[in-house]
């Protein structure tokens, strides 16, 4: 059984000792997005939950404080941060460290590498829009779980709880790492074959995810931190950013019916 903050804080562990020797030069908040960039050209960027933020003020106390500061003051609020907006920063302060090089081979394809056929149940955590289609282009049975009342119905915690249960694929928003909901997710799941963390929010970061069902970790590298951090200045989100990133799959494990065959 995984706790609650569990992945939040083994991602703290394996990357502090990193970030003390790392400084921040620019923190952006956005509509959607935040980024961080560090002194040493290091970038990362989160989701901002902006629904799952507390009602009142919209400005953060901090503002003017975090360019210079060392970058494990803002890592740290990956495991103590109040907001989601904290919590945002912390993972993108996480994301710079990680700051996965840029490879040369094409973009790897996430849903290609899940092998989808008819006969597959798929558990989608988190409303990926683009995906949809794909997916059931494979006549694959999918199934959606999202938070986000202005996305789609959300569906009771019975129905929620099937779906993890008798899926033999789940794709996982990283967001989840934000609202502390990953955990539950990954404890709630049976057996399935294939399990990714999708989105760029993702931590590229294999060893925060031992011991967990997850087979791959779907993030990106960024290609052109300056339009990046524009965008995210602007207000945009992922179809703007799209041209600047790369998207890139981290394998973890084998599958996890191939293991035990």
């Amino acid at each position: 059984m995984i706790k609650m903050g569990d992945i939040s804080r083994d991602i703290h562990e394996h990357l502090y000792s990193r970030s003390k020797k790392l400084y921040v030069k620019e923190a952006r908040i956005g509509l959607g997005y935040v980024g961080v960039l560090l002194e040493e050209g290091r970038s990362g960027l989160a989701a901002l939950l902006r629904n799952e933020l507390p009602p009142g003020c919209g400005t953060f106390g901090k503002a003017g404080t975090l360019a210079g500061s060392d970058a494990s003051e803002l890592l740290d609020l990956l495991v103590n941060g109040r907001t989601p907006l904290e919590k945002a920063l912390g993972l993108a302060a996480a994301n710079a460290v990680i700051c996965p090089d840029i490879v040369e081979e094409g973009e790897k394809d996430s849903i290609a590498l899940m092998n989808l056929s008819p006969v597959d149940r798929v558990a989608m955590v988190g409303y990926f829009g683009p995906l949809v289609e794909r997916i059931k282009k494979t006549g694959a049975n999918l199934h959606i779980i999202e938070k986000d009342p202005n996305r789609m119905k959300i569906p009771d915690r019975k129905d929620t709880d099937s779906i993890l249960e008798e899926c033999d694929v789940a794709i996982i928003t990283a967001t989840s790492i934000l609202n502390n909901t990953i955990e539950e997710i990954l404890n709630g799941l049976g057996n399935p074959r294939h399990v990714t963390i999708l989105g760029p929010s993702t931590p590229m970061l294999g060893g925060a995810f031992e011991g967990t069902p997850v087979t791959h970790l779907g993030g990106s590298s960024i290609l052109d931190t300056r339009k990046i951090m524009q965008i995210i200045s602007e207000g945009g989100g992922t179809p703007d950013m799209r041209p600047f990133l790369r998207f890139i799959d981290m394998k973890i494990k084998q599958i996890n019916r191939l293991e035990e065959a």
